[in-house]
């Protein structure tokens, strides 16, 4: 078993702190560390646990590759690895290494190529969240973001295929346009009416019979008013309430709707969904496929407020990997 971590997207920093909780779970599984250069390192115990920083800096391996992401895998099948992904964002998230894995036979942790693909387009799956009978806010295109902006009096913009709340913009004016604009010139960006509500996000689990379980919703209380990176790492004020202070039937319309997007877009092993919970209920804004599992991220608060110990939570999608690829 190998824990395979970094990756090349914007997020390889906190997939640096999500293998630090995995290997001190799984102290004797093999480290494999995918750089930005698209090359993979076996790594040491040492050295990921000595990254006292990983929200803040960069990890740098000290041994040499086994080469690019694609060799390394056709090693991993020769091997009969499986790999523990601790990975979030870009080719990581997005189908592209799930896809290169199910190529060559190498069992994986968490959703497959097609699911991954889907979850990670934001505009997808509020499309097919929508379709299972949860509710999602309307997108604005950027030739109407005027016009919402006079309709709505808020928007917000964030990138269609991104995470951990990279690129947010609060739009209250016109000229927050601009910004938003140049941004949209590099990716493309989803724009929505802003929902005025409390922050909330649920967990999904595939359990042994391949049931579903929602885990305990988690209210989010953000530091300055917006869950970005800084909120969700850095910040030390950002509050994180599991289970969050919901009405009942509130709380069960969040787990409902999270069960129904995971089985919408073909979720497999886990999830995790995230809300707006307004006047009129919840509110789906997008489910994460590879949600983090640092000490500080909000599945892992979640699996213990529900009883389930970490390590246990890792032997089982460790188990549903194996039995995938039997099946």
């Amino acid at each position: 078993m190998t824990i395979l971590f970094g990756g090349t997207s914007k997020e390889r920093l906190v997939s640096v702190a999500s293998a630090q909780a995995l290997h001190a779970a799984l102290p004797d599984a093999d480290l494999w560390f995918w750089d930005a250069d698209n090359r993979v390192y076996p790594t040491n115990s040492e050295a990921l646990l000595t990254h006292t920083r990983p929200f803040e800096e960069a990890f740098h391996p000290t041994t040499g590759s086994l080469g690019e992401i694609e060799p390394a895998l056709d090693l991993a099948a020769a091997e009969q690895r499986l790999m523990l992904l601790a990975l979030h964002g870009g080719a990581a998230e997005n189908g592209e290494l799930q896809a290169m894995c199910e190529l060559r036979g190498v069992p994986f942790t968490g959703s497959g190529s097609a699911a991954s693909h889907l979850a990670f387009d934001k505009v997808a799956a509020k499309r097919f969240a929508a379709i299972a009978g949860v509710k999602a806010p309307l997108g604005v295109t950027l030739a109407e973001a005027e016009t919402a902006l006079e309709a709505h009096g808020r928007l917000i913009a964030k990138p269609t295929r991104d995470g951990s709340s990279y690129g947010l913009f609060f739009i209250n004016a016109r000229q927050d346009l601009v910004a938003v604009r140049n941004a949209a010139k590099t990716e493309d960006y989803l724009i929505e009416p802003f929902v005025a509500g409390i922050e909330a996000t649920c967990g999904v689990l595939e359990q042994a019979d391949g049931s579903l379980l929602a885990l305990p919703p988690i209210e989010i209380v953000p530091a300055d008013g917006g869950f970005d990176y800084t909120a969700k790492y850095l910040a030390k004020s950002t509050q994180e309430i599991c289970p969050g202070r919901f009405e009942p039937d509130v709380a069960a319309t969040i787990m409902d709707y999270a069960v129904r997007a995971h089985r919408a877009m073909s979720c497999r092993g886990y999830s995790r969904s995230d809300f707006i919970v307004t006047a009129d209920g919840p509110v789906f804004l997008e489910t994460n496929t590879l949600p983090g599992l640092t000490k500080a991220s909000l599945y892992p608060k979640a699996l213990k407020t529900q009883g389930i110990a970490f390590l246990d939570f890792l032997h089982g999608q460790i188990a549903l990997a194996e039995r995938r690829l039997r099946g």
